[in-house]
């Protein structure tokens, strides 16, 4: 067998180490971390429709204009501030990830966000929900920074680090398949679940859950943050510090961190591509992906089954009323004759508040099923990128197998797909559609995208800059630019710039967005620099 051929070979035909049981471990922690940066940041989409209506003020009537304007508003306020505060943060935590140590910072990181996406499950008002987001976006935006550097120097095999690099970001996507499996849950099971209410001590800072929205989904889907916290506190005592920064830091020749040093003549390049690129990536999933289920409720079939329910509550109500009227009949007293006449009034229907609670549900689990094709489609992609980072040497041609696709997929399927959705298949007691189809390419070329930015950025900044060179591209670019995209879609889908009503507007924003962002970062991938080597810089 040649070295080509045996799996436990290098490139260069040297036998490549067996990870051992620390290592094993290591990835363990790195996975969980990854998936809950996903599965916490994820969660947005899907709760905010239903945490924004039932934290609205009383005076706002559901369905009027004032009301729709209200949602839309705190819509992008949520997508926006988060990723902003934790943009700013998370750029701090680079710096103290570089100044205090890998290990340290990536722990308190987790621990944030998953105690602050527990505590979001009990908001009893919008700004206290923004707050506990932005914590949230806190953790997740430095955790992806300490995560990348601690990875990259515990693996100094280039080989070994590239795949553990894109294997463990794989599991990312499973953050997003998770949360999508969960939030379905919630709804389903919601009403069954033990009811929500704040601590008594808390009443002070967060109030108190009304009593009909103690069995609310996005409240359970919320409180399930919490688990990535479980497991880190029992192995955190097992964890070793970056090696490398540790024995530069002993040797006393690890240089401070410095952000102007970032845009030397040096790295200043690296910097500023890196940076509009990130950007470009955050912007395609959060400008157009993310606001999928915005989208959602314009499709057809999902139209056809809001109808469908409806007729069905209002059936029911029918029958119940017949039903009743009959007893009433039945049960008068032998003396008094049965009226003959039909009633004046007709049988009460279901409230506004119920057609309204049914088309809600209906919409968020297509949201939540169309979710699980993005993030199959965004898994497979990441495991794609894995497997050719090893192999595509040229960091530019290994972006552009992603890029140059998303060019062209993710616009359509927004343009075009979204307009005309129709059933391929019906398999498994799944409708396989051409949305669901459009959303798992959509999601395979743009969520690959970020396993890209965590192989390919530890190579360019040295031991003492990793950390700060990461969560400048990362946070300034990815969380602050690129989540900004957010922002931009939900405002230019409120105005009248593009036809239709407000799904359809939606679909067409995102479209624009995709194919701007796109068509940038295809633009600066021609000018992001080569690393010269696989081994790290010191």
């Amino acid at each position: 067998m040649t070295a080509s051929q045996d799996p436990n070979a290098s490139l260069g035909g040297t036998p490549r180490p067996s990870l051992t049981p620390l290592q094993w471990l290591i990835c363990f922690i790195a996975v969980i971390g990854f998936a809950f940066d996903t599965y916490s940041l994820l969660m947005a989409p899907l709760i905010l429709p239903p945490a924004v209506r039932e934290l609205a003020p009383a005076n706002l009537k559901p369905g009027t204009p004032d009301f729709v304007a209200f949602v839309n508003h705190w819509k992008g306020l949520m997508f926006f501030v988060p990723a902003f505060v934790g943009g700013i943060f998370g750029l701090l935590g680079g710096y103290l990830t570089d100044l205090l140590g890998r290990r340290r910072v990536l722990t308190w990181s987790i621990l944030i966000y998953a105690v602050s996406a527990f505590l979001s499950g009990f908001a009893t008002s919008i700004p206290i929900l923004l707050v506990l987001r932005c914590f949230t976006f806190l953790g997740v935006c430095v955790e992806f920074v300490a995560a990348i550097a601690w990875l990259a120097e515990m693996f100094p095999d280039p080989e070994t680090r590239e795949r553990v690099l894109g294997y463990t970001q794989a599991f990312s996507s499973f953050g997003g398949l998770m949360i999508a499996g969960v939030n379905f849950l919630a709804i389903k099971w919601s009403d069954s679940l033990p009811a929500l209410q704040v601590p008594s001590f808390l009443h002070g800072m967060l109030g108190e859950i009304a009593g009909p929205h103690r069995h609310e989904a996005w409240r359970y889907t919320l409180i399930s943050g919490l688990i990535p916290a479980i497991p880190l506190i029992v192995i955190r005592p097992f964890l070793p510090e970056s090696p490398v920064w540790a024995e530069k830091r002993k040797a006393g020749t690890l240089q401070r961190p410095s952000f102007a040093e970032l845009f030397s003549p040096k790295l200043a390049r690296t910097t500023i591509v890196t940076t509009i690129i990130f950007a470009c990536s955050f912007g395609a999933a959060f400008g157009a992906i993310q606001q999928m289920p915005d989208v959602a409720k314009g499709l057809s079939d999902v139209r056809e089954k809001v109808r469908e329910v409806k007729e069905a509550k209002i059936a029911e109500a029918a029958a119940k009323a017949q039903a009743a009227s009959a007893n009433a009949v039945k049960n008068l007293p032998a003396s008094r004759p049965a009226p003959t006449s039909k009633p004046t009034s007709k049988p009460a229907g279901p409230s506004p508040a119920e057609l309204a609670k049914a088309t809600q549900d209906v919409e968020q689990k297509a949201a939540s099923q169309y979710t699980g094709y993005q993030e199959n489609g965004g898994l497979i992609g990441r495991f794609i990128l894995a497997i050719l980072a090893t192999y595509v040497l040229s960091r530019r041609k290994l972006l552009r197998v992603f890029q140059v696709p998303g060019l062209i997929i993710v616009p359509l399927v927004f343009f075009y797909i979204a307009m005309h959705n129709r059933s391929l298949i019906h398999i498994f007691g799944l409708d396989i559609t051409l949305f669901g189809v459009g959303m798992f390419l959509a999601g395979l070329v743009t969520v690959a995208q970020f396993s890209f930015w965590g192989n390919y950025l530890p190579l360019v900044y040295p031991v003492h800059l990793r950390g700060t060179g990461e969560s400048f591209a990362a946070n300034v670019g990815g969380r602050m630019i690129g989540t900004s995209f957010a922002w931009v879609t939900t405002t230019i889908a409120a105005t009248s710039i593009f036809p239709g009503d407000l799904p359809t507007r939606f679909a067409y924003t995102c479209g624009a967005v995709a194919l701007f962002v796109y068509l940038l970062g295809f633009i600066c991938s021609f000018f992001l620099p080569e690393p010269p080597a696989q081994a790290l810089p010191e």
